[in-house]
């Protein structure tokens, strides 16, 4: 148990190492535009860098996860991939916010986390509070801005992306649930 416990917090060393240097390119710009429909892009767009390069590892690795099931629809594997962070914006969760999130889920007591979360900041003291609430909803989030755009099934698989797994989940969900949890 304590092997898997310090595998889990070198990964999130890792991860934190990865955000502060993330730096998006111009072929992986011409990823995105080759697997985002044009009014999906903002969305993308609009995420915190080190969010952007999340999402397109999760793309590149779920692609290759994918390469091994001839029924998955790669198309729409792409988009959620590429979309399933979008309710984490740039201002609203950024690096330190996303420490912030996971060092309070793990010390304290999730009604604690509830008392202090808000959907606003309208002051900089309310800061922590709203990056509690994106950590813990940015799934909803998401669903939320891509069904208004029209995109009822990548909000779907969004929305779902960090619940329990069901048996009756589709393949692209547990295909990027996989990839997400290696990114």
């Amino acid at each position: 148990m304590m092997k898997m416990r310090e595998k889990k917090n070198l990964g999130r060393v890792g991860q934190f190492l990865r955000a502060i240097s993330a730096k998006v390119t111009a072929e992986d710009i011409a990823f995105m535009e080759a697997h985002l429909p044009e009014k999906a892009r903002p969305l993308f767009l609009a995420m915190h860098p080190a969010d952007q390069c999340h999402v397109l590892n999760v793309a590149h690795t779920a692609l290759a996860m994918a390469e091994k099931e001839p029924k998955i629809d790669r198309e729409f594997l792409l988009r959620c991939c590429l979309l399933h962070d979008v309710g984490r914006v740039k201002g609203t969760m950024d690096i330190w916010g996303k420490v912030f999130g996971v060092l309070a889920e793990k010390l304290l007591p999730s009604a604690l986390r509830r008392q202090l979360e808000c959907c606003q900041a309208e002051h900089f003291w309310q800061r922590p509070g709203l990056a509690l609430y994106v950590y813990r909803c940015h799934a909803e989030i998401g669903a939320e801005k891509l069904k208004a755009l029209g995109f009822q099934r990548e909000a779907e698989l969004v929305r779902l992306h960090h619940a329990p797994e069901a048996q009756e989940d589709p393949e692209e969900l547990k295909i990027l649930r996989r990839a997400d949890a290696l990114n």
